[in-house]
């Protein structure tokens, strides 16, 4: 099943697009078949019964496709924060290897005092664009993982198979628009986050010039509660645009609105799945890495006074190796498994706003049929 004709073509179409209206399940025996009078069990070709999901759906799915997928999941998480690690130290390099005078007159004690931008200016450069670099690396692999998630569901809700090569093709092809569609919502998400910054320091200075300031200051607290629940409403709002990019193959901004659309009505029962789940994975990831930090803290509590530059350099490169390596887990963890969850709430709203489990059975009976 390609992407166009399994979500975003004939299945992304209108309400109970693709079956009867009020079919709701698989052709099967009557009520009362087997001695029961309910309705026949959801079929689950995947990671998820093929029905409206309960948080218990989605939490099993999301740790069935990273049982079932794990190879193109952690494949290619490897693969993007891998990557991104080595060409940070590698640009670490290069900048001491091109600024190391620089480096050392910066942290000679005794020149300190004297120090004059010229002296500081190419290595504050230097780390800016090392800054930049990093940044551009995470949205890069943030996105990725977005759009490699997603890819990994629209196999993993039927069943399919997915292979490394296969999943990262087709990612990588929606990559820029899930970019597209993360800024824009994050946009949207910061903006009043910064009037909240902005309108902390206008009544900072109001209150200093002002005679009684405590009424001033007092607004900050009301500020902040007026704030800062319309960004988490906004993030909400638009965290289904990264997977209606991938499943229906929208463009950023049309994603958004489809996004807004799913959302309305469920928002509080997106909050709370979306929350749970990135709690769950941030309170794993922090496990995860805690054993790294700790290993390689151990080195650096037996260095003396009279330790050598080489053997310090050692310790504080093992240190940040394993401390890298960990937080490579850990983040895969907190990426991952969230946006997993994410994506079976973009595929449970579509279950129940537009009757989409019946088409799924269909695709799920048509790849049955022509599987060997």
């Amino acid at each position: 099943m390609t992407q166009d004709a399994g979500w975003g073509g004939a299945y992304g179409g209108p309400p109970g697009y693709g079956g009867p209206p009020g079919y709701g399940g698989p052709p099967g025996p009557g009520p009362g078949w087997g001695g029961g009078w309910g309705p026949p069990e959801a079929p689950k070709p995947g990671v998820i019964p093929l029905r409206p999901l309960q948080v218990g759906d989605m939490l099993s799915g999301a740790m069935s496709a990273i049982g079932r997928y794990w190879k193109p999941l952690l494949g290619i998480a490897a693969t993007l924060y891998g990557g991104a690690a080595t060409a940070v130290v590698a640009i670490i390099g290069i900048l001491y290897a091109t600024f190391s005078d620089t480096f050392h007159t910066v942290f000679d004690d005794d020149r300190q005092p004297h120090l004059t931008w010229p002296d500081v200016r190419s290595l504050v450069f230097g780390f800016i664009a090392l800054w930049v670099v990093a940044l551009l690396l995470i949205m890069f692999c943030t996105a990725m993982m977005y759009a490699t998630c997603a890819t990994v569901l629209q196999d993993g809700v039927l069943g399919k198979p997915a292979t490394y090569a296969s999943v990262w093709r087709r990612a990588f092809s929606r990559m820029p628009a899930v970019l597209g569609a993360v800024l824009l919502s994050g946009l949207a998400t910061v903006v009043p986050l910064f009037l909240i910054v902005g309108g902390f320091i206008a009544l900072i200075v109001i209150a200093v010039s002002n005679d009684s300031p405590a009424a001033l200051i007092a607004l900050i607290p009301l500020l902040i509660l007026t704030v800062v629940p319309l960004a988490v409403w906004l993030y909400v709002k638009f965290s289904l645009a990264p997977s209606a990019v991938v499943f229906e193959g929208r463009r950023p901004v049309d994603a958004l609105r489809r996004s807004s659309q799913l959302v309305k009505g469920s928002w509080w029962r997106i909050f709370g799945i979306s929350a749970l789940s990135s709690v769950m994975a941030a309170i794993t990831g922090y496990f995860v890495q805690m054993p790294f930090t700790l290993l390689g803290s151990f080195p650096t509590a037996t260095l003396g006074e009279d330790a050598g530059t080489a053997q310090i350099v050692t310790v504080i490169s093992f240190y940040f190796a394993l401390g890298m390596l960990g937080q490579l887990i850990s983040q895969v963890i907190t990426v991952t498994f969230p946006q997993l969850m994410t994506g079976l709430l973009y595929v449970d709203q579509r279950f129940r706003k537009e009757d989409l489990a019946p088409v799924l059975v269909q695709a799920a009976a048509g790849n049955a049929t022509e599987s060997p």
